[in-house]
């Protein structure tokens, strides 16, 4: 557990989301954290802001749509429903599903899937703002023990 907090320290660090920050839910393979950064980023800048940070922690970004992704997904939520109840099946589409109600809301979304292998761990980093580039930057990271590590 404590190396899921270290991947979500240092990427609250970075993105300087520590206000407000807090665990959604935490447990020895999984850990959700929820925060505002203070950082002054345009939504034009949420992009490349990610993957620097997915490189700065040594990451690999993996494709939205890959079977890598569906299996990443797939893991979290296991992980997640073995703690809480949740109505339906897994689903790896429901990424983009979430991506869309953010934009029905007037929200601009930004998130990346990636691995940090020497840390055996999956990350789910997704950041949002309103579309009139005004106000905070929520933050929310999930991180995935791969239980092998």
């Amino acid at each position: 557990m404590v190396k899921l907090h270290k991947v979500a320290g240092n990427i609250m660090r970075i993105l300087d989301a520590f206000k407000g920050s807090r665990p959604a839910i935490e447990t020895q393979f999984i850990l959700i954290v929820r925060s505002l950064s203070d950082k002054d980023l345009s939504i034009n800048d949420f992009g490349k802001t990610l993957d620097d940070l997915i490189e700065e922690l040594n990451g690999t970004k993996i494709g939205d749509f890959s079977d890598k992704a569906s299996k990443l997904i797939n893991r979290m939520d296991e992980q997640i429903r073995a703690n809480v109840h949740i109505g339906g099946d897994s689903d790896s589409a429901g990424i983009e599903r979430m991506k869309r109600s953010l934009e029905e809301l007037n929200v601009f979304s930004e998130y990346r899937l990636f691995e940090i292998p020497e840390m055996h761990v999956g990350v789910f980093l997704v950041m949002w703002k309103e579309k009139s580039d005004k106000g905070p930057i929520f933050v929310e990271v999930v991180v995935s023990d791969d239980e092998e590590g």
